[in-house]
């Protein structure tokens, strides 16, 4: 214990401000906190996507149902209760146990959107990636004749010996 005090008062302020700069300088780090903030800002756009446009659609698909209104509910309601007693949020917020279904519906759908995004993403750079090795093989320089002429004469010589 009192060897490891020592090592971390011989650590100066500076040298660790140093450290603590080329963490962060690396480059999967900084790619990594630059993923969060747009992930992040993407889960809103799907959950925009989702909750504003493709929900209310296939609601009216389906008769004017609206997903978020489906669940079972666990538990009574309290007395104090002054929403709707058909209103997911309302119940939710007053600590009323239940089963929300339809919320489940929508977040699958959610899901599903971003999975689908990511696929096309990474389906994308794939071919990007293998596009650009298919150029890097076909601008790779041809073998000057010769040194093909002295691997012919190589060969013949391994052949006689």
């Amino acid at each position: 214990m009192g060897v490891m005090i020592m090592e971390l008062t011989k650590l100066r302020e500076p040298d660790m401000l140093k450290e603590f700069r080329d963490f962060v300088n690396r480059g999967n780090v900084v790619d990594l906190a630059v993923a969060v903030i747009i992930g992040a800002a993407f889960g809103k756009i799907v959950s925009s996507l989702t909750d504003d446009i493709i929900m209310p659609v296939i609601g009216y698909v389906t008769g004017g149902l609206d997903f978020s209104s489906y669940f079972v509910r666990l538990g009574p309601i309290p007395a104090t209760f002054a929403g709707a007693a058909n209103n997911y949020a309302d119940l939710k917020k007053a600590g009323v146990p239940m089963i929300g279904f339809g919320q489940f519906a929508t977040v699958s759908v959610n899901f599903l959107i971003v999975a689908f995004v990511v696929f096309l993403l990474v389906r994308t750079i794939n071919r990007l990636k293998a596009e650009q090795k298919a150029e890097e093989v076909a601008a790779a320089p041809a073998t000057p004749e010769d040194v093909v002429l002295l691997r012919d004469i190589l060969a013949e010589l391994k052949k006689k010996a």
